[in-house]
């Protein structure tokens, strides 16, 4: 048996009341053996201003002078003023800490205490986020209980406020956890524990039973009384409520006894004690050596050269993420105008070989029956080909010359048929850079935007900023500056929601020509009025736009009103005044009238003797031939209303097809 097996160290006296030990008179001073303490498992309770944080104090300090170290979790800072005797690392998050720790320091500091036998205060209770400080008591706890399994060096670690960690409601933590598995086999390696509440009551119960020595200093509320006459009995639990400032129930295993005894007063400096009026002076505290934190240093100093190549690299990886972004944009932009290129280059091809401007089509000789022709047959055939070409050029010296930088913006294209028009000195209106369908707007309008509002007032962008009505104005000027047809298909969008450029632009009362419906969709994106959503499919997105110009500061009703002030720009007032009034109202698509301007009264339904066409009926087309006859211009020649209604139609595909190749 060693000497240390024997220790023993004085902490408080026998006190006299109900409850106290027949056996010893009051005065008696009361020894507890050291290595029970140091490798076994105790609980210190009492409710605030009992005495129980002055009774952890006095154990520490009496193990301290027998140079027996410890570690004491602190969460309320109130252990420093050990250091006013003793020489004591104190680490933790602030700066009265003789150094900042985190989680990445927890096995030096368990290599301090274990091996170099340096007494430690791991103050948690400056770490802002509670996480943090239970990781770095985890991985405190860790460390201590693997070292011990070798080492089998009797060390006591304190816990305040131990309901925090292993409370009897709720699951337990990783730490939690923790420290239950060192309550329970920590005493086979020497590692003991105290934890220390205010409420016994909000304690795991698994671990107030599990321990060899209690103090149960005064509690008044009967959830906590209970317990004390759970683990000891009922007269006890009626005694606890009467106990004064430092006197305690003692129960130990070794002894067998539960002692009512007074402990003793700390010596150092009561930092946890509530402050009174007087001015707090804070004592001279002994200093820890420099070498004992150097090491302690290094992990922060590593760790903080370790986070700051993190921050470079977070923002390394912004800044190309940002580049990502602005790469896939400028590649959206290419492949749109990749795509309207090729779909230009076709249609120029197909105008420069159509027979009516003089071509004579492309060839339509059999290619060579060898897999592979010889040489000087690809040369023939090309030096053939560029003299096909240099007449076609010779010939057709009314084709406008546009360059590849301009091929797919209307601006450009629209130019060309201006300067057709000046060489064949004809009719403007016949030249118009687009084939409209039932389209009766005017130059002037092009130019000049649509109609005033109703006051008569031109709304201009000049108006103050960060306003509603200047948001509103900016973008309703944004959009009558836009050429005619395009905001005709920004109308189209919003009635459908989602469409492609090419059924935009025909519904516009353009043409069906993609490289035209491309070129006058690019505004709208571009304005952000429209947004590509899957292949061709754009959707409208005039909404996001006002959103986003009013930062997301507009509830939803007034996003609305906001909305449809824009939306007055190119849809007409009765629209909305009907999509206001009756959200069932139909829109611009419900009905579509073919009204005859030429007969008077035409309203452009069909009258109710009309004929359609009868499925009964072989061969019924839906087109009256019986009762009409047209006269052909050509001969003069009567023609049924079908043959009429074909040569129309054809005549208007003709027409439009040849529109669209004058003006590329």
């Amino acid at each position: 048996m060693t000497e240390t097996d024997t220790e023993t160290i004085t902490v408080a006296d026998v006190s006299d009341g109900p409850g106290g030990d027949a056996d010893a008179d009051p005065g008696t001073s009361v020894s507890l053996p050291v290595v029970e303490l140091l490798t076994g498992r105790g609980f210190v309770t009492g409710k605030s201003g009992s005495g129980k944080s002055n009774t952890a104090s006095v154990l520490v300090e009496n193990l301290l002078a027998n140079n027996f170290p410890v570690l004491v979790v602190d969460t309320d800072g109130e252990y420093y003023g050990l250091k006013e005797e003793f020489e004591l690392l104190h680490a933790g998050a602030d700066d009265e800490c003789d150094i900042q720790v985190s989680p990445e320091h927890a096995e030096k500091i368990a290599s301090l205490a274990l091996e170099g036998n340096v007494p430690i205060i791991l103050d948690v209770s400056g770490y802002l986020d509670e996480d943090e400080a239970k990781e770095l008591l985890l991985s405190v706890a860790r460390h201590l209980f693997a070292k011990e399994k070798k080492l089998k060096k009797p060390f006591l670690m304190l816990i305040e406020e131990v309901h925090e960690y292993i409370p009897e409601g709720g699951g337990l933590d990783e730490t939690g956890k923790m420290l239950i598995k060192i309550g329970k086999r920590g005493r086979k390696h020497g590692l003991g524990i105290v934890g220390i509440s205010q409420r016994p009551a909000d304690v795991k119960k698994d671990f107030i039973t599990q321990c060899d020595w209690l103090v149960w200093h005064r509690l008044t509320w009967n959830n906590d009384t209970n317990v004390v006459s759970r683990i000891i009995d009922a007269e006890h639990a009626n005694a606890v409520e009467d106990l004064g400032d430092g006197e305690a129930f003692l129960m130990t295993d070794w002894s067998e006894s539960v002692r009512r005894v007074q402990f003793h007063r700390k010596r150092t400096f009561d930092a946890g004690a509530t402050p009174g009026l007087d001015d707090f002076e804070r004592p001279e505290l002994k200093s820890i050596s420099d070498d004992l934190v150097s090491d302690l240093r290094e992990i922060s100093d590593e760790q903080e050269r370790r986070e700051s190549e993190l921050a470079d690299l977070r923002q390394e990886v912004e800044k190309k993420e940002q580049r990502i972004r602005e790469l896939e944009a400028e590649l959206e932009d290419a492949r749109d105008l990749s795509r309207m290129a090729d779909r230009f280059a076709q249609a120029m091809l197909q105008k420069a070989e159509a027979p009516y401007r003089g071509g004579e089509g492309r060839p339509t000789a059999a290619a060579p029956a060898d897999d592979q022709a010889e040489l000087h047959d690809y040369e023939e055939s090309n030096e053939t080909e560029a003299n096909e070409t240099e007449e076609k050029a010779a010939t057709e010296d009314d084709r406008p010359e546009i360059e590849p930088n301009e091929w797919p913006t209307p601006d450009v294209m629209a130019e060309a048929a201006e300067e057709r028009a000046d060489e064949t000195e004809s009719n403007a209106a016949d030249e118009q850079a687009d084939v409209t369908f039932g389209d009766t707007a005017t130059a002037d309008e092009d130019d000049d935007g649509p109609a005033a509002d109703a006051d008569g007032d031109r709304p201009t962008a000049d108006a103050t900023p960060a306003t509603r009505g200047a948001v509103v104005t900016q973008l309703r000027t944004e959009i009558e500056e836009l050429p005619r047809l395009s905001r005709e298909m920004l109308a189209h969008y919003r009635r459908e929601r989602t469409s492609t450029p090419v059924d935009a632009h025909v519904a516009a009362g353009g043409t069906p020509d993609q490289p035209m419906a491309y070129g006058r969709n690019r505004p709208l994106r571009t304005a952000g009025f429209v947004e590509r959503v899957d292949g061709d499919e754009y959707r409208y997105a005039l909404p996001d736009r006002v959103a986003r110009a009013f930062e997301d500061h507009l509830d939803a009703d007034a996003l609305e009103d906001a909305v449809r002030e824009v939306e007055r720009s190119f849809v007409d007032e009765a629209t909305l005044d009907a999509e206001a009034t009756d959200p069932r109202a139909p829109d611009e698509r419900d009905e579509v009238a073919l009204v005859d301007e030429d007969v008077p009264g035409d309203d452009g339904f069909v009258d109710e003797d009309a004929e359609f066409v009868d499925e009964d009926v072989a061969g019924d087309d839906g087109f009256v031939a019986e009762d009409a006859e047209f006269v052909d211009e050509s001969d003069g020649a009567p023609a049924s209303a079908d043959d009429a209604t074909r040569q129309q139609m054809s005549s208007e595909s003709e027409d439009e097809a040849r529109t669209d190749a004058e003006i590329l």
